[in-house]
């Protein structure tokens, strides 16, 4: 979870322009909207969809995400949650989707998958971090992984392979921490959780995308021309879920 220092991190570091703002409240619960898979209510998996910082969960569904995925052939409840920017600086985003979210769908459904946009991707990761046998995988559509100097770090070692994060890191260093977490993915400790990752080849983020695409299987990372946009997210969807991997 997110300390006070992280917020701040978090204040700067994503696509905030014109300084910090008082984000909405952190309603408990988290707020959500779901939606049954199409032709009956017995789909065993759920896909667990995360919003990006200006968005709201509703979005998910104008650009017809669990459409797109039932023409794939996927057979999938969906639930959009609101988790927006409030839940990250008042460091519970990780609780209100485990007691919210994730322990209620665990008595119902045999898999649970994490698809996050954006800040969505990091919170998908910081939830998986910290409970990853809630969760059987991810989709991160151009999901924010750190602040430029974070990202000089990897680059100049060789990527995630030849870096290494320090030995004692801080607890509000959330951002090397995603990393060492992803770091020792290729070594097979989170090998059993599958990772599929989109991104616009014009995305601000598209660089340390390109760095995390490195130790992923490539079948499973996927980019589009384009760049922080619905437009791309949406090609960058079709392409995961074209894939036949989603809730297997």
């Amino acid at each position: 979870m997110l300390h006070r220092s992280a917020r701040v991190v978090l204040c700067l570091a994503l696509f905030l322009s014109g300084g910090c703002f008082r984000p909405r409240p952190a309603t408990v619960p988290l707020r959500t909207i779901a939606l049954p898979a199409a032709g009956g209510g017995d789909a065993r998996c759920l896909v667990v969809l995360l919003p990006g910082r200006h968005d709201h969960p509703e979005n998910f569904f104008r650009h017809e995400f669990p459409g797109i995925a039932a023409r794939a052939g996927i057979r999938a409840d969906f639930v959009a949650v609101d988790a927006h920017l409030g839940y990250y600086y008042r460091k519970t985003i990780v609780d209100r989707l485990r007691e919210d979210v994730i322990a209620p769908a665990r008595k119902r459904y045999d898999r649970i998958w994490l698809a996050g946009i954006s800040l969505g991707g990091t919170g998908s990761l910081l939830y998986t971090i910290e409970s990853p046998d809630d969760v059987d995988g991810i989709v991160l559509l151009a999901p924010f992984l750190g602040e430029e100097p974070v990202i000089d770090e990897i680059a100049a070692a060789g990527g995630p392979r030849g870096w290494k994060a320090p030995e004692s890191l801080g607890p509000d260093d959330f951002q090397r921490r995603m990393w060492s977490w992803l770091e020792r993915y290729e070594n097979g400790s989170q090998g059993q959780i599958p990772i599929y990752l989109g991104f616009g080849t014009r995305d601000d983020f598209a660089r340390a995308n390109g760095l995390l695409g490195d130790v992923l299987p490539p079948e499973r990372v996927f980019t589009v021309e384009g760049g922080h946009t619905w437009k791309a997210w949406r090609a960058l969807w079709e392409k995961a879920v074209a894939t036949g991997g989603i809730c297997k």
